[in-house]
């Protein structure tokens, strides 16, 4: 099963509840492995592929439904997804090279996630995978609690 997916379609309120870090291995000799990053929201896993032929530059190749396992699980958690477009960097439009969505933590308020490619040092695209685990509310919670 693999099903393609637009970054904005992903906006609104979700539930999060994995998110693990792998490989893409291709079928051809041609592309090298690819990074890629899996995520659980609503009970939908997701892959955020990185594309495996863009040189020094990088980009996210695909995100699509996929039925992989996702190892690292967690109660499910509210995030606010939101895109993060910035159309004009020193007067040129990146609009389709800068296309990342960010994952808010409803509770915190902060950053959780991150996916989608973005414009490095204002100057060239850069996919980007991250995830701010310490983010989530419920690792708050225990941070505070043992202090």
């Amino acid at each position: 099963m693999s099903k393609n997916v637009n970054l904005n379609s992903l906006k609104g309120k979700h539930f999060l509840s994995g998110v693990d870090f792998d490989s893409h291995k291709w079928e051809d000799d041609y592309n090298e492995d690819s990074n890629t990053m899996l995520f659980i929201l609503d009970g939908i896993t997701y892959e955020a592929i990185e594309d495996p032929d863009d040189g020094y530059r990088s980009t996210l190749g695909s995100l699509t439904i996929t039925n992989k396992k996702v190892k690292n699980t967690f109660p499910k958690h509210e995030v606010l997804c939101e895109m993060k477009n910035e159309e004009y960097v020193n007067d040129v439009n990146y609009a389709d090279d800068d296309e990342l969505i960010e994952m808010v933590d409803v509770i915190t308020g902060k950053v959780v996630l991150e996916v989608g490619t973005d414009i490095s040092e204002e100057y060239y695209p850069s996919c980007v995978m991250r995830w701010y685990p310490e983010n989530l509310a419920i690792n708050s919670k225990r941070k505070r609690d043992e202090n």
